[in-house]
Formats: structure tokens, C-alpha cells, sequence
């Protein structure tokens, strides 16, 4: 009798435009249910959504730890960050772990939902589920505040997402180069097709993309600061 062979993921697939189409429907959804919540029952669906979104992670590190690795079970990769700090977003409200949830999930985690760095079997194997989860979760989360609850980034959370982004670099790349892994891939690419395929070869690609994300996160701060100053400028006119 043959056995069954599980189907790989595979990037750009049915099970990937499945997902895109999840992603979508959530994010709309999460937008239109913040925008008609009280303050009461959004702190309640938000810590609702944290403890969620925590015990996803958690159900993850423990997994990795079945054996435990070198290269697959420290929580290094910038996605363990996100994740627990998205949790704590969401339950907290907290301005600076919106920041670090905004800049991250609007930016890095969607590399997930363009070229997906993932290499396991297809849907529904664990791996793949977990995967998305934790990606889509940070994603939501970084929607749901800055859309369904109206939270804002300010140049202040500009400079706390480049600070911490730097340390978290330095650190791990420290701990790749001592134990020879790759999280973060800050020392080398990913074996998967991914963005950093066009940034140039290793470390150019860190520079090229360390510009990028500066670039990108001052822009998604500008347009609200701007109308933040409109807006205070209007309020003094009014009371003038």
C-alpha cells in the first residue's frame, strides 16, 4: 500500500490566494467593528484578541521546542517581537506597542503576504497554520488600532520603532554570528524567492533594505503628523 505524500506549500498557489482572500475579509471586518465600539468593548474584544494572539505564539515557541534547535527554537526571528508585542497592543492599548505593531506589521510582517518564506506542507499541516497566524494576527492588530480604533503614529513612535528595530538587529545578528543561524536573515538570504532577492547581494541587501524601511516608516508617520497639525491649527483658529 503507498503511502501519502503531503502537497508542499506553495508560494502563489490555491492555499496562498485562500489566505490573501482571509487576510482581506478580516482586515475589513476588524476596520468596521472598531469604528463602532465603545471604549468598553473595545478594551474588552482587544484583550479578547491579545490573549488570542498570545496563546497562538506561545502554541508556536513550545512546537519549536519539540526538539529543541540552535537554529529554529530561539524566539530571535523579528516576527517573535512582533507578535508578543502585538498581543500586548492589543490588550494594553499601550501608544508605544501600537508603534512598534504599526511600523512592524504594516511593513515587515506583509513581506509574509507577498513572498512568503515558507517550507513545509500545504494547508492544513500545522506549520503552514501556524505560519499564517502569526502573521496575519500582527497584521490585524496593526489595522485594527490604527483603522478600527483610530490609534496614530507621531515622530516619536518613528524614533521607538528605528531604536528598538536597531537593538533587536545588533543583538541577533551578534547571536547569529557566534551560533552560525540566520534569524532575521541578517546574515544571510532566505533559501525562499523573497523582496531581498532585488536589494543585492549579502550585507548590501542590509543596507539597501535598513534605507527602505527608514524611507517607508517616515512616510507612514508624515501624512499623520501633517493632519495632526491641520487639525491643531484649525482648533486654535476656532478659539482665536
Amino acid at each position: 500500500m503507498e503511502l501519502s505524500v503531503e502537497r508542499e506549500f506553495s508560494a502563489y498557489g490555491p492555499s496562498y490566494w485562500a489566505v490573501i482572500v482571509l487576510f482581506a475579509i478580516g482586515s475589513a471586518l476588524l476596520v468596521w467593528i472598531g469604528r463602532r465600539q465603545t471604549e468598553s468593548q473595545a478594551r474588552r474584544f482587544g484583550r479578547i484578541l491579545g490573549v488570542l494572539t498570545a496563546a497562538i505564539y506561545g502554541s508556536v515557541l513550545v512546537y519549536g521546542l519539540i526538539p529543541p534547535t540552535l537554529g529554529g527554537s530561539v524566539p530571535l526571528r523579528l516576527t517573535d517581537l512582533a507578535t508578543a508585542t502585538a498581543a500586548y497592543a492589543l490588550w494594553s492599548q499601550r501608544h508605544w506597542a501600537f508603534a512598534l505593531t504599526y511600523y512592524w506589521g504594516l511593513v515587515l510582517s506583509t513581506q509574509a503576504l507577498i513572498s512568503p518564506a515558507l517550507t513545509s506542507p500545504d494547508f492544513p499541516h500545522y506549520e503552514f497554520l501556524a505560519f499564517w497566524a502569526i502573521h496575519l494576527l500582527v497584521v490585524w492588530a496593526a489595522i485594527y488600532l490604527t483603522w478600527g480604533r483610530r490609534m496614530r503614529p507621531q515622530w516619536r513612535s518613528y524614533r521607538i520603532a528605528v531604536l528598538v528595530t536597531v537593538d533587536w538587529a545588533a543583538v541577533t545578528f551578534t547571536f547569529n554570528s557566534i551560533a552560525g543561524t540566520n534569524y532575521g536573515f541578517l546574515n544571510r538570504k532566505p533559501a525562499t524567492a523573497s523582496l531581498l532577492d532585488v536589494l543585492g547581494p549579502w550585507p548590501v541587501y542590509l543596507l539597501t533594505a535598513s534605507t527602505l524601511i527608514l524611507l517607508v516608516w517616515a512616510l507612514m508617520t508624515w501624512p499623520w503628523e501633517r493632519a495632526a497639525g491641520i487639525r491643531n491649527t484649525d482648533k486654535g483658529k476656532g478659539d482665536a
